[in-house]
């Protein structure tokens, strides 16, 4: 952690990614005949409670895309691909595993993002991102294999647009997310990086009950 950490929490992250959002869609002059609508994707579960203030801000749907790492057994830290809860797996090198170990890695991957998926349905809108300007938010990007495969799994349903937000990811990191989004918001771009709770204040583990309620709680902003 840093002595003076960039953010707060991720309430606090979420609000000053939010109106950096705000401000770019406003760059873009936006009238009633020409208005795409944005739909907020988090990664949860941390991804989450940085989501809603942005969904907040703007008004819109705040829905979710699961994904997880596929790590080595010998270092569960270390992502060599991952894999989404709807079936778009991405790995780091672009070859399909070849090894027993690296299919049950697989294995292990997908259980994980469909069990979590399944704990969040009952406060999922379900929208589908189709024409729409979809607005992909995580806490923090270190290594970009699960932005990168939640962005292939929006990109699958045709937005519009599709946008990677998130208050911090390494400088190393920035071509990368723009070739795989048309735009890239990224409050922090340190070098050098290691990890991403290092510049949060406070960065506890978002439990699924808090991740379900962040999901649940929109039914305020959009009545």
């Amino acid at each position: 952690m840093l002595s003076n950490p960039f953010f707060d929490d991720r309430a606090d992250a979420g609000e000053k990614l939010a109106a950096a959002v705000e401000n770019e869609l406003g760059k873009l002059n936006l009238t009633a005949q020409n208005a795409v609508k944005p739909i907020v994707y988090a990664l949860p579960r941390g991804g989450l409670p940085v989501a809603v203030p942005v969904a907040r801000r703007l008004g819109c749907a705040l829905d979710v895309v699961v994904a997880k790492k596929i790590t080595r057994p010998d270092n569960l830290e270390l992502a060599i691909g991952a894999a989404t809860a709807d079936g778009h797996v991405l790995w780091q090198n672009q070859k399909q595993p070849s090894l027993r170990w690296q299919k049950s890695a697989l294995q292990q991957a997908e259980n994980s993002a469909q069990s979590l998926l399944a704990d969040l349905a009952s406060g999922r809108p379900n929208v589908s991102a189709a024409g729409a300007l979809a607005i992909l938010v995580d806490d923090g990007i270190a290594t970009g294999m699960t932005v990168a495969v939640a962005a292939q799994a929006l990109q699958s349903q045709q937005p519009a647009a599709l946008w990677i937000c998130s208050p911090v990811a390494p400088h190393d990191l920035m071509r990368f997310l723009a070739q795989i989004g048309d735009k890239s918001i990224i409050l922090e771009t340190p070098h050098p990086f290691y990890s991403v709770s290092r510049f949060y204040a406070q960065f506890p583990q978002v439990e699924t009950a808090e991740a379900l309620g962040c999901l649940q709680g929109q039914i305020e902003w959009r009545s």
